[in-house]
């Protein structure tokens, strides 16, 4: 059917999955099938970027990883936008949940032999107190990613987020903590549609009905008290979650509720283009 004029579109929202990893306590980015375990004491990491298109702008929260894992580059998530239509000039703003590399990565590459911006026309949303925090280290993880951070820092049109921010009517940034010491919530609302992304917060469907403290987290016990009051506000208000390291299902929205089970999970399909 024919859209009418003055009919609003609901936005569509794509998880650009970029592989499924082994990561050790080396930190290295290790592919694996999306249904294998991970090496002995090893995290299973799969990453999922998000797009969400609107009928004036295209959003990515977090990148992926870029160039910093094992067989993996900035062409994978193209490649993955390419597939919803999408081209890299084409993204508008890219909000950053926070700066780890698995989730900022995907920002430049060296495909060229030089660093590029990977999209070279968006607006880049970051916590001004986590980017002044990290720019001013030393060593943003190694030579390599600092060169990169620097790279972002000085090319990429960076916009700063306070600890509540609104850069558009449909998106809202809250400073939480808990994982990183800066690390934030997006919440996306535009009367049709509501999506939040919590980053590592809550970054796996396994993780709604469990209470645990991880040791990775800045501050975990800060972190399980974000992950009951989100998934409260998720449930009673209806947002779909964006689950960035979930291996199978990163888009699901909770559906009921019990003392006794906890919360009923569905699984969400990614919204087709029309």
């Amino acid at each position: 059917m024919a859209e009418q004029p003055g009919t609003k579109t609901s936005a569509t929202v794509h998880p650009l999955y970029e592989g499924t990893f082994s990561v050790g306590t080396d930190k290295k980015f290790n592919r694996i099938d999306r249904d294998d375990p991970p090496a002995k004491g090893a995290l299973k990491i799969s990453l999922n970027p998000f797009l969400i298109k609107t009928e004036t702008r295209n959003y990515l929260f977090d990148v992926g990883i870029g160039d910093f894992g094992a067989d993996t580059s900035t062409e994978t998530i193209k490649e993955n936008l390419s597939t919803h239509g999408v081209a890299d000039y084409e993204i508008t703003d890219i909000i950053c949940s926070h700066l780890h590399y698995d989730h900022i990565g995907g920002l430049a590459g060296r495909s060229s032999g030089f660093w590029e911006l990977t999209f070279p026309d968006a607006r880049l949303w970051v916590s001004d107190r986590a980017w002044q925090q990290t720019t001013q280290k030393d060593t943003y993880y190694d030579d390599e990613k600092t060169q990169f951070l620097h790279f972002v820092d000085t090319r990429a049109d960076l916009h700063f987020l306070d600890e509540q921010a609104a850069p558009y009517p449909e998106i809202t940034v809250e400073e939480v903590g808990g994982h990183t010491e800066h690390s934030q919530i997006i919440w996306f609302d535009d009367g049709e549609s509501r999506y939040m992304m919590a980053g590592d917060v809550l970054a796996v469907r396994g993780e709604v009905n469990r209470k645990f403290a991880a040791k990775y987290d800045f501050e975990p016990e800060r972190s399980m008290e974000i992950r009951k009051r989100i998934l409260e506000k998720a449930y009673e208000e209806d947002y779909i979650i964006m689950g960035y390291h979930d291996s199978h299902h990163p888009l699901f929205r909770l559906s009921d509720y019990s003392e006794k089970k906890g919360y009923t999970i569905e699984n969400i399909a990614a919204d087709a283009d029309s």
